[in-house]
């Protein structure tokens, strides 16, 4: 039970500031009706108990089921069996992702849902291989961007920011927790020094997965999505919403289960095959795959039932003033609070914090994504009022943070492409699509499919290179402090040998003893 409080006290200090915007947004520019604020207000109670039972579900079940699965298919020796094992499991937790479904609902394309989950199948497993191979995470990034900006000339305008979202996406919080604790337990399996710096990346070659896959049905010639508006829920009286959330809550709580119940016949067989775990863990497990179950179910509800009427209704009323230019400072600003709720960057945090044994600090991190999604969504509003062709953004944006990768240290590398996939999460999905949707909706020359979307694929970009920035700052000042010991060292030795030259000029007189002290 301290494990649920401590969270619902991290989620409250995440859903908070959100709700705090929402509700200033509500009595100055953006007025909204009783019954949508009271929507909204019950989905923030159901973002703080829903990502708090998910957070603790996820450490008490995910993170160390895929971290025996990662250290256990690692340990077999068996390349086969490492490559297949990951190309089930992308397969199977993909199906399961809650972000993939939305935007799949979003687009009316249930196509889209299989192809991503095949496209994570494959790169999961070479992410996989990666590290057992120690193949450079660098190179494959530059391979795979370039054959997916190559790709992306030869597909239609519609599918093209569909295709870089669906990346953003899929990794969510149902995908992360499993996929980076794999990546863990395969990293820790190897025989390297360079084991703590491969367990990152992963999440990051997840994420080029689907953009390929759904880029390669696009030249082929499959079925393009479509957006269509879907009018709100209306309520007459607090009983109705009431009973709009628990009929939601029961809906979204099938649909999780239906999700989970692969991955909890995989741990069976898992179990069944290596006996890795004991009867306490087997039950610790259990009660946390629960949480998991229950806590996503009450996320998804308040997300669908109170974030995203209200993403929209905010984007159709700041569309509709001064020509939409209120929307950049306040899509900013949103930004900058709204992937502190999203359940995956708890999960990131976390994970940075003990592969660095605390030298990289989730606040590092935090701010870190804080800062990128701040201009990712600055940059979407200002495509979505002029209309500007998403590669002007994605193709300068992911030379600089290919180009950076070369400068900074390796395990910066890893977090920074992970950063991008796990803040582009059920938040972005759920509130700021709708916000850039319902925007679209309100102007005139705008269109949802083209300028909307596209908005995730821009979140995706921005940590990366926020990311790597902090860590050719933690370069730079790790080298500093190195030079600056270097030198102290070499001056206090020069000084006590030589102190009977006073010609000499010494640089750190600091360290030069006071008259009548200690030599």
């Amino acid at each position: 039970m301290n494990l649920i409080k401590d969270k619902i006290v991290e989620s409250v200090k995440s859903v908070l500031p959100i709700a705090l915007i929402v509700f200033a947004l509500s009595i100055t520019v953006v007025p909204m009706s009783t019954a949508d604020m009271l929507l909204f207000l019950i989905g923030v109670v159901c973002l703080v108990f829903g990502m708090s039972l998910f957070t603790a579900g996820a450490e008490m079940s995910m993170q160390p089921l895929g971290s025996k699965i990662g250290s256990s298919i690692a340990g077999s020796g068996k390349v086969w069996l490492i490559a297949f094992v990951s190309f089930v499991i992308g397969i199977l937790v993909t199906i399961s992702e809650p972000d993939l479904l939305i935007l799949a609902d979003q687009v009316n394309s249930e196509e889209l849902v299989y192809i991503v989950s095949i496209g994570v199948g494959i790169f999961l497993m070479i992410a996989v291989l990666r590290i057992v191979f120690g193949i450079s995470l660098t190179l494959l990034m530059i391979v795979f961007y370039i054959s997916a900006f190559v790709m992306a000339f030869f597909v239609s305008p519609s599918f093209l920011p569909l295709a870089f979202d669906s990346g953003g996406v899929t990794t969510g919080p149902m995908t992360v927790p499993f996929i980076m604790s794999i990546g863990a337990g395969v990293s820790a399996a190897k025989i390297s020094a360079d084991n703590r710096d491969d367990s990152f990346g992963i999440t990051g070659l997840c994420s080029i997965g689907p953009i390929i896959a759904v880029l390669a049905l696009g030249i082929i010639g499959g079925k393009e999505g479509y957006y269509e508006h879907t009018p709100p829920h209306v309520i007459e009286d607090t009983r109705e919403g009431i009973l709009l959330y628990a009929e939601e809550f029961a809906n979204h709580g099938i649909e999780v289960l239906k999700a989970l119940l692969p991955i909890i016949v995989f741990a069976c067989l898992f179990q069944l095959i290596t006996r890795a775990f004991n009867r306490v863990q087997m039950i610790r497990l259990g009660i946390g795959m629960a949480y998991v179950l229950i806590g996503i179910a009450i996320f998804l509800t308040g997300a669908n039932v109170g974030f995203v009427p209200m993403g929209t209704a905010i984007g159709e009323s700041l569309a509709g003033i001064a020509g939409g230019l209120p929307l950049v400072p306040i899509s900013m600003l949103l930004g900058y609070f709204i992937v502190k709720a999203e359940p995956s960057v708890y999960v990131l945090n976390k994970l940075v914090e003990n592969m660095s044994a605390g030298a990289i600090s989730g606040k590092t991190t935090g701010f870190g994504l804080s800062v990128g999604v701040c201009a990712a969504l600055g940059l979407a509003a200002i495509r979505i009022i002029t209309g500007i062709n998403i590669l002007w953004f994605l193709i300068p944006g992911y030379i600089i943070a290919l180009a950076l990768s070369f400068f900074v240290p390796k395990i910066f590398v890893g977090i920074s492409f992970d950063s991008g996939g796990v803040a582009s999460g059920t938040m972005m999905s759920a509130f700021v699509l709708p916000l850039c949707m319902g925007a679209c909706d309100a102007l005139p020359y705008a269109n949802v499919m083209t300028d909307a979307f596209g908005c995730v694929a821009l979140v995706a970009m921005a940590p990366i290179i926020a990311i790597q920035i902090c860590g050719l700052a933690y370069r730079l000042k790790t080298e500093d402090r190195a030079r600056r010991f270097v030198s102290a060292s070499e001056s206090f030795i020069d000084y006590g040998y030589r102190e009977s030259e006073p010609e000499k000029v010494y640089t750190l007189k600091q360290i030069k003893p006071k008259e009548g002290g200690a030599k």
